[in-house]
């Protein structure tokens, strides 16, 4: 329940948004900040991904604990990598439990990503996913898979184990549709394996600031009157005709069939949420992408902005398919490549968590070689702090 000094991501909620964070550290489950949110600015979800546990593992001193007594037993850097994150989602779905039992699963959910080495590798990512999921333990926790199109079997494989999955790594419309068969897919295959539909969820998460600082540096660069006029717009357009394309999905028969079998909607998430350009609004990504039934997942510098200052005019998703697609046919007519930019979207975003990945393998590295050096030798030893 919010408080009164939330009225404005209360109005956001009340508008059928779910309100998630995109971060989660062991700094934040320890010191009761979550359970904050969650109690005070309503936050009903948590996304992570490598680049969140490069930086929680790099800064926080509460991991010390944990990698003495990996360190002590020789626990590798895989190893280590994994029960230091497993053992912060399995917190981070506790303190949201209430609001899973509250939502009927709905929400209270916690996202934890496979391996990003494994984007192309669809046996790989399934066998990861059925590993993670059996070691979390928790009926709230989603698997995140990229939509890359070694993912798209992945994603219905993963759900057909009975495996609730967030897609990650979504900019296109295009690939948005496929993630939604291998969805249908995935459900399909679940009710064949005598799984219940209503126990499984699913977020399909489409990514929006990016989509606006790829095309707004290719606007530059053409730099005519025209293409300059676009800039800013690409990332909502793209969101709306996504939501546009949910709402037909939702009157296909197929989808129809399912939910007479209990099966419930892959939500839209809009991430990539916060704005990477100063000279737009901190909260335009909120604000413009207001519908019921959808997701956004927040950086907390733009949570606490829009608790501050955002305003929630509506529904702003509905009926905006058409100035959405005259958007699009201005950045076509202005020279935007948008395969293009879709693909390179796709390739950098699975190029950056790999390199947050390998980040993380050598501050886990660095972190479990200092924690078996003699407590007297020169910087050796881990500090108490989490004792």
């Amino acid at each position: 329940m919010s408080r009164p000094d939330t009225p404005r991501l209360a109005a956001l909620s009340q508008a059928g948004v779910s309100i998630w964070l995109d971060d989660l550290s062991r700094d934040r489950l320890r010191t009761g900040d979550l359970a904050a949110l969650v109690r005070d600015r309503c936050v009903v979800g948590v996304t992570t991904n490598p680049t969140i546990f490069a930086a929680a593992l790099a800064d926080g001193t509460a991991y010390a604990g944990q990698l003495r007594e990996l360190a002590a037993r020789g626990a590798d850097v895989d190893t280590a990598i994994r029960e230091l994150t497993v053992a912060d989602v399995q917190a981070a779905c506790d303190v949201l439990g209430e609001v899973h039992l509250a939502t009927n699963g709905t929400d209270g959910r916690v996202s934890l990503e496979v391996d990003p080495t494994l984007a192309h590798d669809a046996d790989a990512t399934v066998a990861q996913a059925m590993e993670l999921w059996k070691a979390v333990d928790r009926p709230n926790l989603m698997v995140k898979i990229p939509a890359t199109r070694a993912g798209l079997p992945a994603i219905a494989q993963v759900l057909g184990e009975g495996i609730s999955v967030n897609v990650t790594l979504i900019f296109s419309v295009q690939r948005y549709r496929a993630v939604v068969d291998a969805y249908a897919e995935g459900m399909e295959r679940a009710l064949a394996n005598g799984h219940r539909l209503d126990r499984i969820a699913s977020v399909a998460s489409f990514f929006v600031s990016r989509v606006d600082t790829e095309i707004d540096q290719r606007l530059e660069t053409i730099g005519t009157e025209a293409a300059r006029a676009l800039r800013g717009r690409a990332g909502v357009a793209n969101a709306r005709l996504a939501y546009a394309a949910y709402r037909q999905v939702c009157a296909t028969d197929r989808w129809t069939a399912l939910r007479a079998e209990g099966a419930r909607p892959q939500r839209l998430l809009w991430a990539s949420t916060g704005v990477k350009n100063p000279a737009y609004p901190d909260t335009l990504y909120v604000s413009e992408l207001v519908a019921a039934g959808t997701v956004n997942t927040m950086p907390e510098q733009t949570l606490h902005a829009f608790a501050d200052h955002g305003e929630v005019h509506g529904d702003r998703l509905t009926g905006t398919a058409e100035a959405a697609r005259r958007v699009f046919a201005g950045l076509e007519a202005a020279g935007v490549d948008l395969t293009e930019v879709f693909d390179t979207l796709e390739r950098d975003g699975v190029a950056k968590f790999l390199t947050s990945w390998t980040q993380l393998e050598q501050t886990v590295r660095a972190r479990l070689d200092a924690a078996r050096a003699p407590a007297d030798a020169p910087g050796g030893g881990e500090e108490a702090t989490d004792e």
